[in-house]
């Protein structure tokens, strides 16, 4: 249950208090796209058994890979993939969380 909560947690909450943070004038936008970044779970589809709770997403599933979570990390470093980067970052994060919790 906690490992569960820590996880969802660091997939909604963590946008929003980043968003209410850092980017006061424009937080409701802001906390929508880094919270799309969940979107990237739609690998999840292609996997067998489609839903394994005992399986680590990091390194598994095709937008969970290391290659991807490379290009992730280098989207922070061009201001117009920023926002997109900090959100696929954030949920790598959460993903990574919540191997290390299992």
């Amino acid at each position: 249950m906690t490992r569960h909560l820590i996880h969802y947690g660091i997939h909604f909450l963590v946008p929003i208090l980043i968003a209410l943070w850092f980017f006061k004038g424009d937080s409701f936008r802001v906390a929508l796209v880094l919270m799309a970044g969940i979107l990237i779970d739609i690998d999840h589809l292609w996997a067998i058994p489609l839903y394994d709770p005992n399986r680590c997403s990091v390194g598994f599933h095709t937008f969970h890979s290391l290659w991807a979570i490379a290009i992730y990390i280098s989207l922070l470093f061009f201001k117009p993939a920023r926002l997109i980067g900090l959100a696929l970052t954030i949920h790598i994060v959460a993903d990574t969380v919540d191997c290390l919790l299992m």
